[in-house]
């Protein structure tokens, strides 16, 4: 799936290894504990919630609201994160305090994921550890694929971003949903966009997705499956009228970190019906 040793020829010459590492993006924070890292870590974003010890360390904010007093405040001699962490401020004040801001493509796809595996473990000079963990991935990559290319009918799947006074913000492709809904067997049902984007009432309806696809959070743009019941456009459809609805972790389901197979695997389990597949 990836060949090591052209992505490495082409990998700009890495720092010598650092010892206190800022990780920005939640799949990037994974990469670095599988890795057998995570001693050097010193600060993380609210993004990093996953393995469960990441949250000891400090909190730097959100990756795209990053303040330089925040970053340089834990002395770190190398910064680790997801392309279009930010603002441009801060990490041009990063770079003329002489600390290393190396952005790492977010683009969400297994081969994507194998890049920033190795991308990571040559700066953190840990090329071997970074080989291993490629091969298990692309051998848990390869299991899916044979699970999901026994699909004859694949599920229609809508993925909701958000649910704000009835206005429902889906998932179009090109997006990190739409990619984990195509890894796990399924189709989106909103392919003809880019991006997100509100939907009208009508544009649901039409779509008739099979599935119903959310993140399990709380808070303002939540919704239930009440409220699913009760909306006027997600009421009507197949998803709903048959209980179609699947809530994951969104880190879990959309962080294209280590755990992007195993995900990808649930996520089809859940849309077929099926309990998770325990073969390699």
């Amino acid at each position: 799936m990836l060949r090591l040793g052209v992505f490495l020829a082409v990998l700009a010459t890495p720092l010598a290894a650092q010892e206190r590492v800022v990780v920005i993006g939640g799949g990037l924070a994974e990469i670095v504990y599988a890795l057998g890292q995570d001693h050097r870590l010193v600060g993380r974003d609210t993004t990093a919630s996953f393995p469960p010890q990441v949250a000891a360390l400090p909190d730097v904010g959100y990756m795209r609201a990053l303040s330089p007093e925040g970053l340089l405040t834990l002395d770190p001699d190398l910064i680790l994160a997801s392309e279009g962490s930010g603002p441009v401020e801060t990490v041009q004040i990063m770079q003329a305090a002489s600390v290393p801001f190396v952005q790492i493509t977010e683009e969400p796809s297994p081969t994507a994921v194998l890049e920033r595996v190795m991308t990571i473990a040559t700066y953190l000079e840990a090329q071997a550890a970074g080989e291993a963990l490629v091969a298990q991935l692309e051998a848990e990559f390869a299991a899916l694929a044979k699970i999901t290319e026994a699909v004859r009918r694949p599920k229609r799947v809508m993925f909701v971003l958000s649910a704000q006074s009835g206005r429902i913000n889906a998932a179009g492709r090109d997006t990190g949903a739409d990619a984990m809904i195509r890894l796990a067997g399924g189709v989106n049902a909103f392919d003809d966009f880019a991006g997100y984007r509100l939907l009208s009432d009508e544009a649901i309806t039409a779509a008739a997705p099979d599935v119903i696809l959310m993140m399990d959070r709380d808070g303002d743009h939540a919704i239930s499956d009440a409220e699913i019941l009760a909306h006027p456009a997600l009421g009507l459809t197949p998803a709903a009228e048959n209980g179609a609805v699947i809530r994951m972790n969104g880190i879990y389901l959309l962080g294209f970190g280590p755990r992007t197979a195993q995900a990808a695997q649930e996520l089809h389990g859940a849309l077929y019906r099926q309990p998770p597949h325990k073969g390699g």
